[in-house]
């Protein structure tokens, strides 16, 4: 009983971090790989899998940050916009982008179930990542519409669906701030 009191202790107190509360460290390759098998471990059809990760650590998050400067100026942002946007690329220690691969043909797994294992494998990433002692945040926004970065991320028939940023809590943080309580997200049907 302790293992699952332990467990459960561990999905309830997951939170969301955002970028700019993330310091160093990140996890480690073997760290992510955990993150993955956990993700691996949702809800899906078999082989399936639609989706994707893509870790952007290294080089590879200046590589990031360019293209978010780029996008912001094609938006319409001054430098200093730009330059602002390039900064919050930067933020996370480390950021895994989401990129969604449906198969919307397939005879047997309409989309919206590829839909549903997609949240399940962001949800089993995010508690394996608290688990580890990370914190993270699942990040989209206008950024995954413009067509440089999606392209960069995403190969034919994918979609760019966001990014986690990953690293370690730079302070304890109070928990969930949704508003509402069980009321609002746990109703009764047919009574």
């Amino acid at each position: 009983m302790a293992d699952q009191e332990r467990a459960l202790q561990a999905l309830l107190s997951r939170y969301s971090v955002g970028p700019k509360h993330l310091v160093e460290p990140a996890p480690s390759e073997a760290e992510l790989a955990l993150m993955v098998q956990a993700a691996l471990r949702a809800p899906d059809h078999g082989e399936l899998a639609p989706w994707r990760f893509k870790i952007v650590r290294g080089e590879a998050r200046h590589k990031m940050a360019a293209l978010f400067a780029d996008a912001a100026r094609a938006a319409g942002k001054d430098d200093a916009g730009a330059a602002l946007d390039a900064e919050r690329a930067l933020k996370p220690p480390l950021s895994v982008a989401v990129v969604a691969r449906l198969d919307l043909g397939h005879p047997q797994v309409p989309a919206h179930e590829q839909w549903a294992a997609i949240g399940g494998a962001l949800a089993m990433f995010l508690a394996a990542a608290h688990t580890l002692g990370y914190g993270g945040k699942m990040l989209s926004g206008a950024k995954v519409r413009d067509p440089a970065i999606a392209a960069a991320f995403c190969g034919p028939g994918e979609t760019l669906l966001g990014w986690i940023a990953l690293g370690t809590p730079a302070r304890k943080a109070s928990g969930p701030s949704r508003k509402g309580g069980l009321e609002t997200v746990l109703q009764r049907w047919g009574e």
